[in-house]
């Protein structure tokens, strides 16, 4: 009687990805334009402009923004522009959004990198638990990238998945 032990996920074929190897690395910032308003209802133009040209924008060097106005006020679509130009030769990327938005969209411009055709036939789990907490879009990006090409797709950890999709 044989007693070795054999660890039948290793051998299924079976290929994980974790969507945490795709995560950027760097400090996330919300730069919200509220205290920037007069009365916090009001953008005045030539103290925001004020503002833009006297403010340290070093102190977002290597970060990501996410630009936004937590404020119930009309904020002219310019003063996100004009910020955005102040903060590009620092930021390492600035969206339109909350912090949500911008690792949405940092995942997505990863994404697209993804060779899918390497995944041909792959019986796939995408891991489902980490350190990181991913957008739910990642996970939606990922499994509509992988579904013309996987054999099947299957969520969660390889000795415990959730069958979602399977090729007939």
């Amino acid at each position: 009687m044989d007693n070795e032990i054999v660890n039948k996920v290793s051998t299924s074929g079976i290929v994980t990805i974790n969507l945490e190897d795709f995560y950027i690395k760097g400090e996330r910032v919300l730069f919200d334009i509220k205290p920037l308003l007069f009365q916090e209802l009001i953008l005045k133009e030539k103290d925001f402009r004020e503002f833009i040209k006297n403010n340290d924008w070093s102190q977002y060097q290597n970060k990501f923004i996410a630009l936004t106005c937590t404020a119930d006020a009309i904020v002219p679509t310019w003063a996100y522009m004009l910020l955005t130009l102040a903060l590009q030769p620092f930021a390492k990327k600035v969206v339109f959004g909350d912090l949500q938005t911008l690792d949405t969209l940092l995942f997505a411009e990863q994404l697209e990198k993804l060779n899918v055709k390497d995944y041909k036939d792959a019986r796939i789990v995408i891991k489902g638990c980490g350190d990181i907490d991913l957008p739910k879009n990642a996970y939606v990006q990922l499994t509509a990238l992988l579904q013309p090409h996987a054999k099947s797709i299957m969520y969660g950890e390889p000795c415990s998945t959730v069958p979602l999709f399977k090729r007939k």
